[in-house]
């Protein structure tokens, strides 16, 4: 039987009335401050919707925000777009969480008699269901599983890499196993899809790379063989950038400090770009075709991808770096796929498809900016703003340094939405940072290792 709980006391409802009572009171807001002119200006493009509107300050909740924004710019309500809503002066980003009342006349950033600027970023247009349990446990490789990666056209098919020197496809939507890539001989460390969804690529503990068919399962011509020592990281071209319809290139990192470039129709290295003192532990290839390396050397180091060339040095971390992401990482792995399911016909279509993608996610304030996130051994993180056509003379400094973990940072992404950024540390904690000022939000605790 049940233990039932007895009832509360007179003096326990009493000081429950009361605690409720003083909460609503400090959470109310004063009905008596009128009304606020707000100005609502695009994020991406600098450009202001409209003209400005006063609301009263009681009201100016995100939701009513929210509802207000959508009749401005004549969305029927099947079609309204959830929007995040920020305020920039003087330097300081404000992220409006709740309403203008707590987060700018409270803390006196503004006042009822100033125009206040409102920039706007919409939302995902889709609802995501939170993760509340395991939905499947997919069985399959003999070891420990190393690199995973899904498919660039949706979620539903995944591919992984594994220490019994076997990659493996699964359906995520089944658990069921589609291929088993056999070729390596030793530990399968990286995998990635091509953002055309035609190829995936693997890195192995053998020193090689190799390339095979999704639909079929069988190796792409023979291994890629370059590196001296195992791979580290792989990035494909985006897919905007490819010099012919049928040419695609990969980038591949190396314990042995070297990054190739793979011609992967041919199966030849393009170019070799050397020039770190030790392991280059990750690689990025950006929209605006710069490749990013991160190195053990502390360095992060910006390479032209057409002549193979270095960039620029970006020196700030006091360790070993061991990751790092851009902010249109999302955009440049799916390419043209996106939620619809739609894709276009031509090669030409899909190229143009793919670079306005992009180009929308890396515009703020009608600035093509593509922003970077480096993860390392000093327990740092840095916010990095490259400009889009960088200068080998021109020094470029951290936006911000992220402080908090107490242990090694080991992996750091942004959202798909490039608003935030997540990082995870040996300290057992993930952080989420704001992606714009680089300003700490949220720990995530709940691991108990590493």
């Amino acid at each position: 039987m049940a233990t039932v709980l007895p009832p509360p006391s007179k003096r326990q409802r009493t000081a429950i009335a009361e605690k409720a009572h003083d909460q609503q009171t400090i959470d109310a807001i004063p009905s008596d401050l009128g009304s606020v002119r707000v100005h609502f200006y695009d994020q991406s493009t600098g450009q202001p919707s409209g003209a400005p509107v006063a609301i009263p300050v009681a009201d100016a909740t995100v939701k009513n925000l929210e509802l207000l924004l959508n009749t401005l710019q004549g969305n029927d309500a099947s079609e309204r777009v959830p929007y995040r809503f920020t305020f920039g002066a003087d330097g300081q980003v404000v992220d409006i969480v709740n309403d203008i009342y707590r987060a700018l006349l409270k803390p006196g950033l503004r006042t009822t008699e100033d125009t206040i600027s409102l920039h706007y970023t919409p939302q995902a247009i889709f609802r995501v269901r939170a993760v509340s349990r395991c939905s499947a446990s997919i069985p399959g490789h003999g070891e420990a599983i190393l690199a995973t990666s899904f498919a660039s056209s949706s979620s539903s098919r995944i591919a992984t890499g594994s220490g019994d020197n076997n990659a493996r496809i699964f359906d995520t939507d089944t658990g069921t196993p589609f291929h088993t890539l056999k070729g390596h001989t030793s530990w399968v460390l990286v995998a990635s899809w091509s953002p055309d969804d035609t190829t995936i690529a693997t890195g192995s503990m053998d020193n090689t790379v190799r390339l095979w068919d999704p639909q079929s399962g069988q190796p792409i011509g023979q291994p890629l063989k370059g590196h001296t020592k195992w791979i580290t990281s792989l990035a494909w071209e985006p897919y905007h950038l490819r010099q012919s319809f049928t040419l695609q290139r990969l980038a591949s990192s190396s314990k042995d400090s070297t990054v190739r470039i793979w011609d992967s129709i041919s199966q030849r290295i393009d170019l070799v770009l050397s020039g770190h003192k030790s392991s280059v532990s990750c690689v990025r290839w950006g929209g605006t075709g710069t490749i990013y390396t991160a190195s053990h050397d502390k360095t992060i180091k910006l390479w032209d991808s057409t002549k193979g060339t270095l960039i620029s040095t970006l020196t700030a971390h006091a360790h070993w770096v061991n990751h790092l992401a851009l902010s249109t990482d999302f955009v440049l792995r799916t390419a043209y796929h996106d939620h619809t399911g739609t894709i276009p016909s031509s090669d030409k279509e899909k190229i143009a498809k793919a670079k306005q993608r992009f180009e929308t996610a890396a515009t703020i304030n009608n600035t093509l900016t593509e922003r970077l996130v480096t993860a390392s051994d000093d327990c740092t993180i840095y916010l990095w703003s490259p400009p889009s056509a960088p200068s080998s003379n021109a020094a470029i400094k951290p936006v911000a340094r992220l402080l908090g973990h107490q242990k090694q940072v080991n992996h750091v992404t942004f959202s798909p939405s490039g608003t935030l950024i997540a990082s995870s540390s040996f300290d057992n904690h993930i952080k989420l940072w704001n992606a714009t000022t680089g300003a700490f939000l949220y720990t995530l605790r709940g691991h108990v290792a590493a």
